[in-house]
This record gives structure tokens, sequence and C-alpha cells, in this order.
């Protein structure tokens, strides 16, 4: 199928942004960008980037004027920590004509550093935190804003085996130019109106993830890592509704599938994390050693003020934020939420 974006612009060659612009190959030319020269060098003269062969539709620059030049439909996948910074360079090379659909699972800290996560006298509410969407409209004149959410895990799309996705934007045109553009015999997508809870499920789900992969550092099974996985989607509806997100989100491919597939697959950088936590690694030797930001570890310290301010009982968060930033005992932490005094099992719908 040919996607009336040709080219269609990816900002960001890390594996998730590999795996999209592979997948926007189908149906266009994709231009690629990377600020490393080496990167752009490699993808253009050898057709490979990170291990993997790329189609010879894509093609890198290292130029981001060049990107909003040439590209209508632009598909920006960075780090949540660096995504403010991005869209401050790419913002004033785009115009309302432009469509962006990130494809960034984590939050942006508004007016606040890193350094402040770790200061009891701040206080984080929704009015620091703003997801990616909010980020591309108040960093460009860009109002066709859409997220893209869901199980998808890079190495699988690498490798070609067959996901879906879905994005998530107020308006119908989003949704269309995203299906037009990754839409393929072997991915598909979804669409929903529901921006917001799109975007907070696939931040929030990290969090969980961390706790699936201690659990399976550990080898204590998958009753107990089902049992994690549902409270978590609790924990997950419940933030999801305090920043004003309704409960439906979290129950599709964005939520429910995400979730299962990022709290049970070692593809998953969150769940790789919590494993290694839990074999004895520090935080600090796990993060030197990843190649990329599993958004968890900072969606969790996020998550945990935003719990402390709205005074939400969310225990595995509580717990996981202790063991990951506390050196609480993992197995203090576990026989605490196995003995946590849950009153229904389902309350959130």
């Amino acid at each position: 199928m040919a996607s009336p974006f040709n080219p269609a612009g990816v900002v960001g060659a890390g594996y998730f942004g590999t795996a999209v612009a592979n997948l926007l190959a189908y149906n266009s030319d994709v231009l690629l960008f990377s600020r490393k020269d080496e990167v752009v060098e490699e993808i253009n003269q050898r057709h490979t980037h990170l291990g993997a062969n790329l189609s010879p539709r894509i093609r890198a620059t290292s130029d981001l004027a060049e990107i909003a030049a040439q590209c209508t439909l632009i598909f920006p996948i960075v780090p949540s920590n660096s995504f403010r910074r991005m869209m401050q360079a790419l913002g004033p090379h785009l115009r309302p004509h432009h469509i962006v659909i990130h494809g960034t699972k984590g939050f942006d800290l508004n007016g606040l550093e890193e350094d402040d996560l770790d200061n009891p006298g701040v206080v984080i509410t929704r009015e620091n935190v703003r997801t990616m969407s909010e980020v591309v409209l108040e960093e460009s004149s860009v109002v066709r804003v859409g997220s893209l959410s869901g199980p998808n895990l890079a190495a699988e799309i690498m490798a070609g085996q067959p996901a879906a996705t879905l994005v998530g934007s107020r308006f119908r045109e989003v949704i269309q130019a995203g299906q037009s553009a990754l839409n393929s015999q072997k991915f598909h997508v979804y669409g929903s109106y529901d921006m917001l809870g799109a975007e907070l499920a696939g931040a929030l789900k990290n969090i969980v993830a961390l706790g699936s992969g201690i659990i399976g550092g550990l080898g204590l099974g998958r009753n107990i890592q089902g049992l994690l996985i549902a409270r978590g989607l609790a924990e997950m509806v419940y933030f999801g509704k305090s920043l004003g997100a309704s409960s439906q989100a979290f129950i599709g491919v964005a939520g429910i599938g995400d979730l299962v597939a990022t709290a049970t697959s070692m593809n998953s950088r969150n769940y790789q994390f919590g494993t290694r936590l839990a074999k004895g690694e520090s935080v600090q030797e796990i993060r030197k050693t990843m190649p990329e930001l599993a958004e968890g570890v900072r969606t969790l310290r996020i998550a945990h003020q935003l719990a402390r301010h709205y005074k939400l009982h969310v225990p595995i968060t509580t717990m996981l934020h202790a063991v990951v930033f506390e050196r609480y005992p993992i197995e203090k932490a576990l026989e605490y939420l196995m003995t946590y005094p849950y009153a229904v099992d389902v309350d959130f719908l």
C-alpha cells in the first residue's frame, strides 16, 4: 500500500525509531534523523544499524531542518528526558501543516530538573508533568498531534514478526495518517480518540514491567507474575484517572496489550532492568551497561511523587520505588505486597 506521505520522517535512530523507520519503508521512502554522523554514514552507505539490515528506502540525515522541509508526517522517537530539547530544536522548523505522531513512552518534567525528583521538599503535581504530545504543542506551531502506543517490542518488529499498535489522537486525520503510513501485512494500526489515555498507559506500564522483571529474575513463577500484572493494571488506572484519563484506555491495545508484552519479555528493557536488579546488580551498574534508557526507572520516580501528592493507594509503585531507589530488600517488599489488604479485585471500571 502506497502512503500519501512520501517521504515520512523519523526523529531518533534508537531501537524503536529504527524499527518504525523500517515499518514505514513498506509504504514510502523514509528520512531518519540521527545526531551522530557515524550512524548517518552507516545507514546511507551500508543500510545497516544496530546489527540489523534496513530497507534501502531509508535515508539518514543529521539535519532536523531537512526532516521538516521534506516530511509532512513526522515520528519523533527519543527518550523522554531529552524529548523537550529535541522539540526545541525541531519546533522552529515545523509549521501547522505538519502531522506529528510521537513514539516516546514517558513523561516530561515541565519546569523541573531531574535532580528535583530526589528533593523531598519538591512537590510534583499534574502541573509539573507533561505528556510528549503536550510538549509537541508547547514547543511548535503543530496542531495535529498523535501518540503511538501498544505492544511494540523493537526486536520483534525488526525480526519481521507480526505486531499491532495504536495511534491516539483527537483528530481523525492523524489516526488515518498513521494507518496509511504504517499498515502492512505484518503490522496493524488501531485508532483511538483518547490520546491522553494512550500516552499514560504507554508510560505507566513500564513501572509494572520493572516489577515483573524482578519476579522473573528471582524465578518465582507465572502465578505471582500474573498477580503483579493484574494489580499493576489497577494502579495504572488509578494514576490515569488522577491525571485526567478514563479507565477504558487501559483495557485495550495500549494498556493490557502493551503491559503483557513489556512485562513478560526479555526484549523489554524495563523487564531486563528488573531481572538484573533481582540478580544483585546495582541500579548504577545496570544503567551504565544498558544501551538505551529503561523508561520505567524514570517514570517510577515521577509516579511515586505524584502518588504522594494525590494520596493514591499504589502499593506496587511504593514498594518498587523503595527497592530501586531506597535499597529496600526485595524479599521484604514481596512479603508486604503478598499481605497487602486488597478489599476487592476489580474496583476501577
